[in-house]
């Protein structure tokens, strides 16, 4: 069965990007970079990968789910950022039609239920924070690249969640030199 995976970079103070939804302080150099390109590589921008030679190999992600503020990140540079996937776009904004590109008001739960019952690969939530609120009790698969830096404002890696407490258990973690260090969560089940 396919998982969602919140894959997404995050500051020590838990923030996904700054207060004007920056995210240029992450550090785009260092050792932790070869395992993202080598094991997350189809969740890098079509055109960003081409341009420095990364292969996709569409063997981990088919499908990724974007809110408007983060789809609006690479515009109008990028108008269909990762068009080597399937891409939606929850809005009720509207959007020039491109490439593999839905922008859809529907349900996110709803749609990733329906994703999920359908063959294909994982499902890369990729942000923002309040789509991951949303979508808390459907993440199968949380990989934090945690960076060494506060943004001390900003954008939070689960918005508002109110007063819910989830819980995850680490499956793995590797620290890199950069500073960064890559965990894997999966949620907690409880023992009947």
């Amino acid at each position: 069965m396919r998982e969602l995976v919140y894959y997404v970079s995050v500051s020590l103070d838990g923030r996904i990007a700054g207060p004007d939804d920056q995210f240029d302080a992450f550090l785009v150099e260092g050792d932790h970079l070869d395992r993202i390109n080598d094991r997350w590589a189809d969740a890098i921008p079509t055109d960003v990968a081409a341009a420095v030679g990364i292969t996709q190999h569409g063997t981990r992600f088919d499908t990724v789910l974007m809110g408007a503020n983060t789809y609006a990140v690479g515009l109008p540079q990028m108008p269909s950022p990762y068009r080597h996937l399937q891409q939606y776009v929850f809005s009720t904004r509207s959007y020039p039609d491109q490439e593999n590109l839905m922008v859809t008001a529907e349900d996110p739960v709803e749609l990733v239920r329906r994703l999920k019952s359908q063959p294909g690969l994982d499902i890369w939530l990729c942000g923002g924070g309040q789509l991951a609120a949303q979508l808390v009790d459907e993440i199968d698969r949380l990989v934090l690249k945690r960076q060494p830096m506060l943004f001390g404002a900003g954008v939070d890696l689960f918005g508002d969640l109110g007063h819910r407490a989830r819980h995850f258990d680490r499956v793995a973690s590797t620290d890199y030199r950069s500073g960064v260090s890559i965990s894997e969560y999966v949620p907690r089940t409880v023992a009947a």
